[in-house]
């Protein structure tokens, strides 16, 4: 029987264990949207790289990707190097739709069954000036099941001068256990033009000014237990004094499921000062994903 035509965008992800290592009974996409899966010594965990052609997402882009992991499978989700957001592709003539909507959207739907465990570790989001950007994500996770969602901004191109000059920025990420919703988690990022009154508002720039990465880090399940042990340990030490300047890098961690999973959140200056600290912070990923896949995510 021929496979059934992809539209243009989408991707479908299927990864099994047949009792002896992991296979990919469904690894599939089209453009924009590319899939690659590098071998691995681990017969257990397995990684895809989730990539877009010509190094960046553009205005009107549409990405949706499906992901099932079964049979105590575990799975990494990767990016090489930032996602890049464009207004538009140099040289390229929009149409007169993409002119009137021109909002590059990626949505993800993650199937986690029992045992199997689903870690999304991607480069952070950057956004080029005026560029519009909507993402969508859910998790379907069973209660037995385990789950790493990181979703981050960066400010966009320091080095040219542009932070937080974008035009819209809107995340949505979900998690559902057993069919109920337990995180919801929604950022929105837009330029105003005007407030009621005669205030001005405040550019988005003053606004989330001095940090120029924000970082969400959700995770659930047995797998996670050390990590969110020792988060929660090291949440509950800390002495909050009166600064006179804001510190380089803020956190925060919320409980969920009656302590069996997290949502944490990460403010700082610089984006390498995010990536060091999530990366010391998943330090008892080594254990669960191996070494080598845990360097590829925080090299």
């Amino acid at each position: 029987m021929a496979p059934s035509k992809i539209e243009q965008g989408h991707g479908r992800v299927v990864l099994h264990n047949d009792g002896y290592a992991n296979v990919f009974s469904d690894m599939s996409a089209t453009y924009p949207l590319k899939l690659l899966s590098p071998q691995l010594p681990s017969p257990n965990v397995s990684v895809v790289y989730m990539l877009s052609y010509g190094g960046g997402l553009v205005g009107g882009d549409r990405v949706v990707l499906d992901v099932e992991v079964h049979d105590g499978a575990r799975l990494a989700i990767l990016s090489q190097g930032s996602t890049k957001v464009f207004k538009a592709r140099p040289g390229q003539r929009l149409s007169a739709r993409w002119q009137l909507h021109p909002v590059t959207t990626q949505r993800l739907a993650v199937r986690v069954a029992p045992r199997s465990a689903l870690f999304l570790l991607p480069d952070p989001v950057t956004c080029f000036r005026a560029a519009k950007y909507h993402q969508i994500q859910t998790f379907h996770l069973s209660k037995d099941s385990s789950a790493v969602l990181l979703d981050w901004i960066t400010s966009g191109r320091k080095s040219l001068g542009e932070e937080w000059v974008f035009s819209k920025y809107l995340s949505l990420n979900e998690v559902w256990i057993e069919g109920k919703r337990v995180a919801k988690d929604s950022l929105l990022l837009e330029e105003r033009d005007s407030l009621p009154g005669p205030l001005t508002p405040r550019t988005l720039a003053e606004s989330l000014a001095p940090y120029s990465c924000y970082a969400t880090l959700i995770m659930y399940g047995m797998l996670l237990e050390d990590t969110i042990c020792h988060l929660t340990a090291a949440y509950t030490a800390i002495t909050v004094f009166k600064q006179h300047a804001p510190p380089p890098l803020l956190w925060s961690l919320s409980p969920i499921c009656e302590g069996r999973g997290c949502v944490v959140r990460v403010a700082a200056k610089e984006t390498e000062h995010v990536r060091s600290w999530i990366g010391n912070a998943l330090k008892d990923l080594e254990g669960v994903l191996g070494v080598d896949v845990y360097r590829r995510a925080f090299a």
